[in-house]
């Protein structure tokens, strides 16, 4: 991978995922053949946090907005699969430097399915499914969301642990 200089360190590019869960199945999604990153692959939805996303709002205290990320997850996976979601929780976090150089972070979490019929947006997935976890492992997921679905699953049962290979 090339290295490229950085203008600021601290500037990352923050993305919030949820692995959404309806009657003890896990929402995974098809990323669409045409995008950069990971194309064809198997995932949870998600999405960029952008300043959009807190700007126009009224700030909850003088200096802060709360609930961005909540809001932005509840944003994206309604632009993405036409879902509602609730009980949002953190589940775990994850870094990289893609390959044009820009650095990411993504915040992983657990939120329960509310309302809504699936209705992919096809630019970014062409395909869908409720798996449990045993049928979670048979799809060409990228590599890390299989571990994050044990993590959840375990979250479910009431044991919280840090993310590790399965």
């Amino acid at each position: 991978m090339p290295k490229q200089k950085q203008t600021n360190q601290y500037l990352h590019e923050v993305a919030i995922t949820a692995i959404v869960i309806k009657d003890g199945h896990y929402l995974i999604t098809k990323r669409s053949p045409n995008k950069k990153r990971f194309p064809n692959m198997w995932t949870v939805p998600g999405g960029k946090l952008e300043t959009k996303d807190y700007l126009a709002l009224p700030k909850d205290t003088k200096d802060y907005w709360y609930n961005v990320l909540e809001r932005t997850l509840k944003r994206e996976v309604k632009e993405e699969v036409g879902i509602n979601i609730e009980n949002v929780e953190y589940l775990t976090s994850l870094a990289t430097v893609h390959a044009d150089g820009s650095p990411s972070l993504v915040i992983s979490c657990v939120a329960n399915y509310k309302s809504g019929k699936i209705k992919l947006q096809k630019d970014e997935s062409d395909d869908f499914t409720w798996a449990t976890l045993k049928e979670a492992k048979k799809y060409d997921l990228i590599d890390g969301i299989y571990d994050e679905l044990v993590m959840a699953e375990n979250q479910r049962k009431g044991k919280k642990t840090e993310w590790k290979r399965h």
